[in-house]
């Protein structure tokens, strides 16, 4: 489903026990300088990243210092980020003339240790080719490597490499806990386009259809993806970013199934399987 951009008053976007991605949650808060936004989730985990902006977090008596370095907009640095366990109050505070900042939740009853993810953390890869037109960059916040340290919640930042091209490639799914063929994930994009009067689409096709859906998205979408396959194409001219959610329902590793009439091109994307494997 596609939510085109409003403006949410810094309210969620996809809230707890959402009847179409109830393992996910997603707000995006814009501060201006000293402002503070505070929130406590109970039965979610979430993480906190700024788009752009820097801010001080304070989660029940830890405090992280000035999170986030990125000025101008997502492709102006290296992500940050704190994990906030469930049921723990958070707090940030504006520390730049403004930030905006997103909060990814995934659904998760224990309460584990909250600590920050800083940008020479991040997990980064990169795969795809331009002959293939599906070069893309990965940044992982919360990924493989947290394990030990988050419950179900997988976070990352995707970037298409270069303009035009296509995401999600193969076309793939996991919205059915069938271990270990595939997992039931939850998942929840926001784009951005560079410049940003960009656009893209966005593929919906369920398992049992031969002809899906496509939906126009643009600067400051929210995609929810409540199941089936869900690939996503940018214009040329444009390169494209989302802000990535995955929720799991019974195991934090994601397991993809790929749509079998396309699966034969694992084979011929540069990269893809290591890929794959960061999110496992």
């Amino acid at each position: 489903m596609h939510i085109p951009p409003f403006d949410n008053k810094n309210l969620p976007i996809v809230d707890v026990g959402d009847s179409r991605v109830p393992l996910n949650y997603l707000n995006i808060i814009n501060l201006k300088k000293d402002q503070s936004f505070e929130f406590k989730l109970p039965g979610y985990e979430t993480c906190i990243v700024p788009a752009t902006g820097t801010i001080d977090i304070n989660i029940e008596g830890e405090n992280y210092k000035s999170i986030g370095k990125r000025t101008i907009d997502v492709w102006d640095g290296q992500p940050e980020g704190a994990y906030v366990p469930t049921n723990i109050k958070a707090e940030f505070v504006c520390k730049t003339d403004q930030a905006e900042v997103f909060i990814a939740g995934a659904k998760f009853d224990k309460t584990l240790e909250p600590f920050a993810v800083r940008e020479n953390e991040i997990d980064t890869v990169q795969y795809g080719s331009d002959d293939t037109k599906t070069h893309r960059k990965i940044k992982h916040i919360l990924g493989g490597q947290h394990h030990d340290k988050v419950g179900r919640l997988l976070c990352n930042e995707l970037y298409t490499v270069g303009q035009g091209g296509w995401s999600g490639f193969p076309p793939h799914k996991h919205d059915t806990d069938r271990i270990p063929t595939e997992t039931r994930h939850d998942e929840t994009y926001n784009y951005r386009f560079k410049p940003n009067n960009g656009f893209g689409f966005q593929l919906f096709q369920a398992e049992n259809q031969t002809v899906g859906n496509a939906a126009h998205i643009i600067d400051k979408s929210t995609v929810i993806v409540e199941s089936g396959y869900h690939p996503c194409v940018v214009a040329p001219g444009y390169e494209m970013y989302y802000f990535t959610i995955l929720g799991g329902l019974t195991q934090r590793s994601l397991v993809q199934y790929f749509q079998p009439d396309h699966a034969y091109q694992l084979e011929t994307i540069p990269g893809i399987k290591d890929m794959i494997a960061k999110y496992k």
